[in-house]
């Protein structure tokens, strides 16, 4: 499930894209606007156990964007947003090898770059006052704080945990191979 041809790590890209864009078609009316509650954006903690996970959440962000009618700025670098925040949370991924910290640190960057960046892209592409871009922001880091911690936390712990699993399983599985080995050779 977890092998790491470029066929897997394209399929796997292709279905987070393809959940992201359903997880917001699904919740629809809260999934967009300026007040949103965005559930797809938990995947975006993914890039912390799969490195293509990057591009599969920028992938359906887009095409979220896309469809559902965003000017098109709002698509262009709503989407470079995610690929960014996502980007910089694989990074983490790399660097830090405590799950705790790097799922914190790693799950501000989707909240943080949200919150900041959105409203800005809105401000251009749809006009509106000043102090609603603090409005804005502070919905935004809410909605992306329970998006990516509440929904995010759980699923990249289910998924480093199948993948130790399978780890394991490979180990054990090779040791009994070399053990087999031995015993048709003598």
């Amino acid at each position: 499930m977890f092998r790491n041809s470029a066929t897997a790590k394209l399929v796997r890209t292709g279905i987070i894209a393809a959940l992201y864009a359903a997880l917001c078609f699904l919740t629809f009316p809260i999934a967009s606007g300026a007040i949103q509650l965005r559930l797809s954006e938990g995947l975006c903690l993914l890039p912390l156990v799969f490195p293509e996970a990057t591009i599969g959440v920028a992938a359906g962000c887009f095409v979220v964007n896309l469809v559902t009618g965003c000017a098109i700025p709002d698509v262009i670098f709503g989407t470079l947003i995610t690929l960014t925040a996502a980007t910089f949370t694989y990074l983490i991924g790399k660097s830090i090898k405590k799950t705790a910290v790097k799922i914190v640190v790693g799950g501000a960057f989707p909240v943080l770059f949200n919150a900041f960046g959105l409203p800005l892209i809105w401000y251009f592409c749809y006009g509106g006052l000043e102090y609603v871009y603090m409005l804005s922001v502070l919905f935004l880091f809410l909605g992306e704080g329970v998006s990516v911690y509440l929904v995010g936390v759980p699923i990249v712990l289910f998924m480093e945990k199948l993948k130790k699993k399978k780890s394991v399983n490979e180990e054990n599985s090779a040791t009994k191979t070399e053990n087999e080995t031995e015993k048709q050779i003598k």
